[in-house]
C-alpha cells in the first residue's frame, strides 16, 4: 500500500470518481465539501472485523436489531475485504490494531452461525491469504511487515493523513483526504443546537459514523531515522578505550582483538557474567 494516500485514493479508478463527486458538490456554508461521506475509523468499521470477537459479536448483533447481517455482507475473506476497501466508494475503513498482534479474530472459535452467502458458501473462519499457512502465520508476517524497514521509512506520510498536516485545509484537500465534516473534532457546538431532535441526530452521527482524531502536528511529520548499526558491549579494545565501551558489531575483528587487545581487566570474568546476567 502507498502509505502518502488515502485508503480511498490508493486506485486511479476510484479516486477519479472522487475527485469528480468532489468537483461536483456545491460548498455550502454549514456542510463543506468532502471527498468520502464514510470514513476510515467508525464503530460500524470495528464491528465489521472484530464480528468473531466478543464482545464485538454481540455487538454487532445489537447494530443489527437482534441478528447478524446479511451473509454477503460479513467479513468473509481477506481477498474480497481488500478488493471492496480500493473499489467501492463506500469504503474507506482502515485496519484495526488486531491485525498485527491477534489471530483469534481470524477464526470463529465460537461456532456463530453467520448464514450462507448467495454463492451457497457458509461463512466462518475468515478466508486467509494463499501464502498464509494460518491465521498465527498471517498476523505473524503482517506483523514482521509493519515492523519492516520499508514501512518504518515511509509510515510518518500516513501520520501526516490521519494526525497531522495534510488532515485538514488546503493540504488535506490537495491529498484527496476530506471527510465528512461532523467526523471533525468541533466541527459543531452541540450545546448550541437547541432543537432536542437535530441535536440526537447530530450525536448519532458523530458517534456512529465516523470520527477523526484531534490534529496533533501542522507540519509534516519528519521520516524515522535510519537504524544504528548493531551494538555490543565488549571488555577488550585499543589502548584508551574503556573497557565495556559499546562500540558497532565487526568493527574489531579477530585479528585486531589480537593485535590491541590489552590485559584483561581484573575480574573480567565477573564482569562479564554480571552483564550476561
Amino acid at each position: 500500500r502507498d502509505l502518502s494516500k488515502p485508503v480511498g485514493a490508493l486506485t486511479d479508478d476510484r479516486l477519479a470518481q472522487v475527485i469528480e463527486r468532489y468537483e461536483q458538490m456545491e460548498a455550502e456554508a454549514d456542510m463543506p465539501r468532502f471527498h468520502y461521506g464514510s470514513h476510515y475509523s467508525s464503530a460500524g468499521a470495528v464491528l465489521f472485523w472484530l464480528l468473531r470477537l466478543e464482545p464485538y459479536t454481540s455487538y454487532s448483533i445489537e447494530l443489527q436489531s437482534g441478528r447478524f447481517d446479511h451473509a454477503d455482507r460479513l467479513f468473509a475473506s481477506l481477498e474480497e475485504a481488500w478488493h471492496s476497501c480500493t473499489t467501492s466508494l463506500a469504503d474507506v475503513k482502515e485496519l484495526v490494531p488486531e491485525f498485527f498482534y491477534l489471530p483469534d479474530f481470524l477464526r470463529n472459535d465460537g461456532g456463530f452461525e453467520l448464514g450462507v452467502r448467495q454463492d451457497h458458501k457458509r461463512v466462518g473462519d475468515v478466508v486467509l491469504p494463499m501464502w498464509a499457512r494460518s491465521a498465527d502465520d498471517f498476523i505473524a508476517q503482517h506483523r514482521r511487515a509493519l515492523e519492516s524497514e520499508h514501512v518504518s521509512s515511509h509510515l510518518h506520510l500516513w501520520v501526516d493523513l490521519i494526525f497531522g498536516a495534510k488532515q485538514q485545509g488546503q493540504a488535506a484537500q490537495e491529498a484527496h483526504n476530506v471527510f465528512f465534516y461532523l467526523t471533525y473534532e468541533g466541527a459543531v457546538d452541540l450545546e448550541s443546537v437547541a432543537d432536542p431532535a437535530e441535536r440526537e441526530a447530530l450525536s448519532t452521527q458523530i458517534a456512529c459514523f465516523g470520527q477523526t482524531p484531534m490534529q496533533l502536528f501542522a507540519a509534516p511529520h519528519p521520516p524515522r531515522r535510519p537504524p544504528l548499526p548493531f551494538l555490543r558491549p565488549v571488555h577488550w579494545g585499543a589502548p584508551g578505550v574503556r573497557p565495556f565501551a559499546r562500540v558497532p558489531l565487526g568493527v574489531l575483528t579477530a585479528q585486531s582483538r589480537r593485535q590491541h587487545a590489552g590485559p584483561e581487566p581484573q575480574g573480567g570474568s565477573l564482569a562479564i557474567a554480571a552483564l550476561c546476567l
